[in-house]
C-alpha cells in the first residue's frame, strides 16, 4: 500500500506524520510547526503546504494524497467547514483550497474522529475480539466523540455523527459557545468545570487542582465539583451508550486522564444504562497526543 501521510490541524500546532503503511505503522517522519491561526486562513494553507515541503525533502518521498484531522467538520452538502475553534475556517471551502495548493487528493475528518480511528487500528482497540463499534471520547477543553464501524469512521449525512458533547444534558450548564444551553460540553468540559468552582469559591483553580483538594478532603466545593462531573458524565455516556451500544468506548483528552472516571465514572453510567448492568468497556487510550495524526494517516 505504500506510506500514509498524516495532518492533524490544531489550533497551536499542525503535526504531520509519514507512517510506513497500515500493516506497518512505524514512524518515517514526524514533524509539528505552529498554526498561527492569528495570521488568517491562507496562511493556515500555508503552513500544511510547507509542512508537506519539509517532510518530502526530508523523507525523500512524495505523497499520493493525505489524510487531514481538522478541528471542525466538513460539511457533506455544502462542503464547507463548520464547528470550528479556529474559527477562520468556518464557512470556507477548506478541503478544496487545500486539495488545490497541495495537488494531492485529500480525506479529511474530525480529530474526534482520528482520535477514534487510530485506538481502534493502532491503540486501545487493536487487540480487541469482536469488536464492530468504537466510540471514541474527547474530553478536554471541549467535548465531542468518533464512531467508528467496522474499522471506518462514520460521519453522517450532516457529518456531525458522534458529537455528543452538543447534545443537551441540564440547563445548569447555562449558555453554550454553539448558541445552545445546557450542553454536555458547557457542564463537564474542564474550562466548565473550572468555572463551576470559581463561580461558588471566589477564586480559580485548575481542574488539576481541584480533583487534588476533593481527594485530599477538606474542600467541600472541590467535592462537590467532581461529583458534578461524574454525575453527568455518567448520564451523558449512557444516552450514547443506549443510541449507539458500542462494543467499546475509548476516553481520550486531559479529562481522560482522570482515574476517577474509570471507575465511579462508570457506576455512574451503568445508574444511567437501559439495561441490568453496563457491559460496555470503557477504557484508556494508548496513543497519547499521536492518535490524532495517525489517525489523519489512516483516513
Amino acid at each position: 500500500m505504500g506510506p500514509l501521510w498524516g495532518i492533524d490541524l490544531g489550533g497551536t500546532k499542525v503535526e504531520g506524520v509519514i507512517l510506513e503503511d497500515r500493516e506497518h505503522p512505524r514512524v518515517l517522519k514526524r514533524l509539528r510547526i505552529p498554526t498561527e491561526a492569528d495570521k488568517g486562513y491562507e496562511h493556515i494553507i500555508q503552513q500544511i503546504v510547507r509542512m508537506v515541503e519539509v517532510l518530502t525533502i526530508e523523507a525523500g518521498i512524495k505523497p499520493g494524497k493525505i489524510g487531514i484531522g481538522t478541528p471542525g467538520a466538513l460539511e457533506p452538502s455544502s462542503q464547507l467547514m463548520k464547528n470550528c475553534n479556529t474559527t477562520c475556517l468556518n464557512g470556507m471551502p477548506f478541503m478544496r483550497d487545500l486539495q488545490v495548493a497541495l495537488g494531492v487528493p485529500i480525506k479529511m475528518a474530525n480529530d474526534a474522529n482520528c482520535f477514534a480511528l487510530a485506538e481502534t487500528h493502532l491503540g486501545a482497540v487493536k487487540d480487541m475480539e469482536g469488536v464492530q463499534t468504537v466510540f471514541g471520547v474527547i474530553m478536554g477543553t471541549g467535548v465531542g466523540g468518533g464512531i467508528v464501524i467496522n474499522g471506518e469512521v462514520l460521519s453522517g449525512k450532516q457529518g456531525i455523527a458522534g458529537e455528543w458533547g452538543h447534545t443537551f444534558l441540564d440547563e445548569s450548564g447555562g449558555d453554550c459557545y454553539c448558541g445552545k444551553k445546557g450542553c454536555v460540553e458547557a457542564i463537564i468540559s474542564g474550562p466548565s468545570l473550572q468555572r463551576y468552582y470559581e463561580n461558588l469559591v471566589g477564586s480559580p483553580l485548575s481542574l488539576k487542582e481541584i480533583i487534588e483538594h476533593h481527594q485530599n478532603g477538606g474542600d467541600e466545593v472541590a467535592t462537590k465539583t467532581v461529583h458534578r462531573l461524574l454525575h453527568f458524565f455518567g448520564k451523558g455516556l449512557a444516552n450514547v451508550i443506549n443510541i449507539l451500544d458500542p462494543d467499546v468506548i475509548v476516553l481520550g483528552g486531559g479529562l481522560g486522564k482522570i482515574d476517577l472516571l474509570y471507575s465511579d465514572g462508570v457506576w455512574e453510567v451503568e445508574k444511567h444504562v437501559f439495561n441490568g448492568s453496563l457491559e460496555t468497556p470503557i477504557v484508556r487510550p494508548k496513543l497519547g497526543d499521536s492518535a490524532g495524526v495517525f489517525g489523519a494517516a489512516l483516513l
